[in-house]
């Protein structure tokens, strides 16, 4: 046997898979909390359950027919006040948010139903300032630019880092052709790049609404794919009694 032929999956030792299974499975639940998240904050954009075509729309392009509040307060803060009062947010916002009816009917909804959080979490609009409630009262235009750029570039560098590490383990998997495997690898960063840019393109026009939708599933696909796969070969094929002395980074049989 070759002195480099342990370089494979299934042919590693204890302690290195062990490494990258801790890595494979935090990454795994990461992943799935990513999806959570994406439901809970898009996936009541439009008022219903799920995520949706419509989700997507309203969240970068906007819901043009109507303010951002309103559309929030119909889609994910939609349990966080009563109908009543959520009706009185919607006629102030749709009468042009005149400034007469802050301090005596607005300021106390928000108070007692929003400013637990939208006075003190970074990155939400502050509801205890009039000017803050006025702007999101204006015609819903989807996410700001600067949301756009700050969530790009977190996006762009923070989950290309994980796609890095999670296709370094998968390049050492056996059984596939270099030019399959490499594929594999490439995929989740080309649908990323696909998304990010959707997102800028569905500002402009809803109809990119549906690559934020592809690029979201084929990222998700090739990375479910490669940590499985890698999952597999490091415990299961030792445990059939498949063993490969391949050398997963230097072979190209």
């Amino acid at each position: 046997m070759k002195e480099t032929s342990w370089i494979n999956l299934p042919s590693l030792s204890l302690s290195v898979k062990a490494l990258f299974t801790g890595y494979i499975l935090v990454v795994g639940v990461g992943l799935l909390m990513a999806g959570l998240q994406i439901l809970l904050s898009h996936g009541m954009a439009d008022g219903k359950p799920g995520l949706s075509i419509d989700d997507i729309v309203y969240s970068y392009h906007g819901n043009r027919t109507g303010s951002t509040l309103e559309a929030k307060l119909h889609g994910s803060m939609k349990d966080m006040a009563p109908n009543e009062q959520k009706l009185v947010l919607i006629k102030w916002a749709r009468d042009g948010a005149p400034e007469e009816q802050w301090e005596p009917i607005i300021k106390p909804i928000t108070q007692q139903y929003c400013v637990a959080c939208h006075s003190t979490m970074p990155g939400l609009a502050d509801f205890t300032k009039l000017s803050e409630m006025q702007r999101i009262a204006e015609v819903d235009t989807g996410k700001a630019l600067s949301t756009l750029t700050r969530l790009s570039h977190i996006h762009l560098f923070g989950i290309s880092f994980i796609f890095f590490f999670v296709g370094l383990i998968f390049s050492l998997a056996v059984g596939f052709k270099p030019w399959v495997k490499a594929l594999i690898i490439f995929t989740p960063f080309a649908f990323l790049i696909v998304d990010i840019a959707a997102w800028w393109l569905t500002k402009l026009s809803p109809g990119f609404a549906w690559f934020v939708m592809i690029g979201g599933i084929g990222y998700s696909i090739a990375a479910a794919i490669m940590l499985f796969t890698s999952l597999y070969q490091m415990w299961i094929m030792p445990l059939r009694g498949q063993t490969s002395d391949q050398n997963a980074w230097l072979s190209e049989k």
